[in-house]
């Protein structure tokens, strides 16, 4: 029986890879996520969600590749899996009373913001639901004594004006922070100098623990291999374009949130390039990371959703990521601790990172790095017969 239940985790964490959930980094810095089902694997960009999808009422001009990520975003908020509202493989069926009710919600919602924030998505289905059923309106009587400073770690205007890091405040300490990591990697020169990096370990879901191999090159290409039970799946980005595939399923097209996450995943000098990463920096108080202080330094991007970089106060490194997915609900949020630090090849890199979002999480340990070996372009490159506008082999 334990023997069964293993092969059916590792086949869920098959399909969560596939789906877009488990997709890695070669850098070893952050996994790029934002899951999309399959049914969303064929949307071409351009379409609307109405033109894409059957029986749309409330989402209809929306890109039809953020439709899937709103649904994420609607199960993540309520805690409930899609059959809460769908019929299982009928979607576009009204037989539920939930999916009634979540369009009265969504139409709801829409009209809060546009009355109150200026359209702008200030009130969630999470403001509410914040992972229930039910909205909770009743506030929760304290479980336990609060934790000294708690709060202060979240007051960003008051916190950041007493922080003081070799003499610079306010804004200028997030670059300086920033290049404090960058020398605790081992400085620009170092990072500079890796070409390629590859690397085997192992991947944790739950109880379930498989093999993968990462392969990155630089600039900006990088390869993953998970080795499932029923093959291997495969999450790509060749500095242009990136791909996901398993055996037996159609390849999906990375879009939006994705490929934002692999651009920075392929990024095989990112902590070098991150100081120009940014329009602005602020720190934003200091938080705890486990058991020590962190830094936290929020990044602005033009046109991009923020990053927020917690860095340890007495090493310098990166100790966690939170990035976010743009949905036309709200913002899907990612979050990947990093430990384990060790040298590869002049740099420290995180030998283990811990991925997690509202639907799971799953850890990474790395056992194997090679450094400026030879990696062949055609190792990044998507196979021919799932090109698009191409017809698959028999």
């Amino acid at each position: 029986m334990n023997g069964t239940i293993r092969v059916v985790a590792l086949r869920i964490l098959a399909a969560c890879i596939m789906c877009g959930f488990v997709t890695v980094a070669a850098t070893g810095q952050s996994p790029t996520s934002a899951p999309t089902p399959t049914q969303a694997a064929s949307a071409p960009r351009g379409k609307t969600a109405a033109e894409q999808f059957k029986n749309i009422k409330v989402l209809k001009d929306v890109p039809a590749d953020e439709f899937i990520p709103a649904m994420q975003f609607i199960s993540a908020s309520l805690g409930v899996e899609c059959q809460f509202c769908h019929v299982q493989d009928a979607f576009e069926k009204d037989d539920k009373k939930p999916k009634q009710t979540a369009r009265k919600m969504m139409e709801m919602m829409f009209a809060i913001d546009k009355d109150n924030f200026e359209g702008h998505l200030a009130v969630t289905c999470n403001s509410c639901h914040r992972g229930s059923i039910h909205p909770v309106a009743t506030p929760t009587v304290m479980a336990e004594q609060p934790r000294a400073g708690m709060e202060a770690g979240k007051n960003s205007a008051a916190a950041s004006e007493t922080i003081e890091v070799g003499g610079a405040s306010d804004e200028a300490l997030g670059q300086t922070l920033i290049e404090k990591y960058v020398k605790a990697v081992g400085g620009v020169g170092a990072v500079d100098k890796t070409s390629s990096r590859v690397m085997k370990g192992t991947i944790t879901f739950g109880d379930s623990k498989v093999p993968i191999d990462i392969y990155c090159k630089a600039p900006d290409m990088r390869v993953s291999f998970t080795h499932t039970p029923d093959g291997d799946s495969v999450t790509a980005f060749d500095g242009h374009e990136g791909w996901l595939g398993f055996p037996g399923r159609p390849v999906r097209e990375m879009h939006g949130a994705d490929i934002d996450g692999a651009s920075m995943d392929a990024d095989l000098h990112f902590a070098a390039n991150l100081k120009d990463m940014f329009s602005k920096t602020q720190v934003h108080g200091m938080e705890k990371i486990g058991e020590r202080d962190a830094y936290l330094v929020v990044g602005e991007r033009e046109g991009k959703t923020p990053l927020d970089l917690y860095f340890d106060k007495e090493s310098g490194l990166l100790v966690r990521l939170v990035r976010f997915a743009d949905t036309p609900l709200g913002q899907l949020p990612t979050q990947i601790d990093y430990a384990d630090y060790k040298d590869a090849g002049g740099v420290k890199i995180p030998f283990r990172w811990t991925l997690a979002r509202p639907g799971g999480r799953f850890t990474i340990q790395i056992s194997e790095v090679k450094v400026n070996v030879p990696v062949d372009d055609a190792k990044f490159a998507r196979p021919a017969e799932h090109k698009q506008g191409s017809t698959p082999k028999p």
